[in-house]
């Protein structure tokens, strides 16, 4: 399963990278708003939107207990239920987001984080399916969207090996056909440092899938990194405002900087290539720059050659600089004016 292909798109080594915009809570509660981000994205290059469908009562309890509050980070003294009340995308919104996407010719898919949602968007033709980090413990949730046949992206934010490894065979014990991974530090924001960028390469060796990068990350270093190791998705938040004030906006990126991000994922990878230790089209004009060996003094048939009549120079049209020691002592065997290139033609025994 070196590649997958999603609404078209096939996604992998050899293909250019795919490139998420997670619209998360970044609607702040407003369908205008969160169609807006869908436009922007499509503007900025990307290959896909990526929502979440959930609501409050179907991710998690509606209590003050202890469990339940949230102590420290950007949401310290909300309840879980109070997170997901504010930033859930509301069931009823689905139907247009899809239909915009459409329009606008831009892949959009989902994360279900139950059952009632993968049955939601299995019924309005998602394309893929997204396990966020939190839910890929959550194995019969998995198969249960293994189940439906379509490709699918497992985040991996705070699994050990361990946990990965039993995602990845509940996805296929459930029938999942096409599946890839991203390699995901979930804290928001998340330090550069903890990204262990190396980590891309093993998980893809280890499980013969495509791995890519879900990025917590303020800019874009990381993301564009994690190309050259061999990163075949990036999955980033955006916003049409940072300063916007709802749950993700501080740590997602505006259009002008996701469009950055668009072009400077798919410079790397261009410029990561395959071997090649050829001359490149944009070298050969300069081929004549080289340097090559010159007459320095006129030189006359029969004068033998030697160091003080010849030098190694820019440009190129002279016999390479290598040959040097194999022509000292060697007869001219035609006149020759200083500046002019040393050929082989123009030496004798050679």
């Amino acid at each position: 399963m070196t590649s997958i292909i999603i609404d078209g798109r096939p996604i992998g080594p050899g293909h250019p990278p795919y490139v998420i915009a997670e619209l998360s809570a970044n609607h702040n509660g407003d369908l205008a708003q969160a169609l807006q981000i869908i436009d922007a994205a499509v503007e900025a290059g990307a290959d896909a939107v990526k929502i979440q469908t959930y609501r409050p009562d179907t991710i998690t309890l509606k209590s003050d207990a202890p469990d339940f509050q949230i102590t420290e980070g950007l949401w310290a003294g909300r309840t879980l239920y109070d997170l997901y009340e504010w930033a859930h995308t509301p069931w009823e919104w689905h139907e247009e987001l899809f239909a915009h996407a459409a329009r606008r010719e831009i892949t959009l898919f989902s994360s279900p984080f139950d059952p009632t949602a993968v049955d939601l968007l299995q019924g309005l033709g998602t394309a893929a399916y997204k396990i966020a980090s939190f839910e890929a413990v959550d194995l019969p949730l998995i198969r249960y969207v293994a189940a439906q046949g379509k490709p699918m992206i497992i985040s991996t934010g705070m699994a050990d090996l361990e946990e990965i490894t039993e995602a990845v065979e509940a996805a296929r014990e459930g029938g999942c056909q096409q599946l890839a991974l991203l390699h995901c530090v979930s804290g928001y924001p998340a330090p550069a440092a903890d990204y262990n960028l190396a980590t891309i390469a093993d998980m893809a060796a280890r499980f013969g899938v495509p791995v890519g990068l879900s990025d917590h990350t303020l800019d874009n270093t990381t993301a564009i990194a994690s190309i050259a190791l061999g990163a075949c998705i990036i999955e980033k938040h955006m916003t049409l405002d940072r300063t916007g004030g709802g749950p993700d906006d501080s740590f997602s990126l505006e259009p002008a900087e996701f469009m950055t991000l668009c072009e400077g994922a798919r410079t790397a990878w261009e410029a990561v290539g395959s071997v090649d230790y050829g001359r490149k089209s944009s070298e050969q004009g300069n081929v004549k720059f080289r340097r090559s060996l010159y007459f320095v003094k006129d030189m006359k048939a029969g004068d033998l050659v030697t160091e003080d009549c010849v030098r190694s120079v820019r440009p190129g049209y002279g016999l390479a600089p290598k040959f040097l020691e194999l022509i000292l002592g060697k007869k001219v065997l035609h006149d020759r004016k200083k500046n002019t290139p040393v050929n082989l033609n123009l030496i004798a025994d050679y």
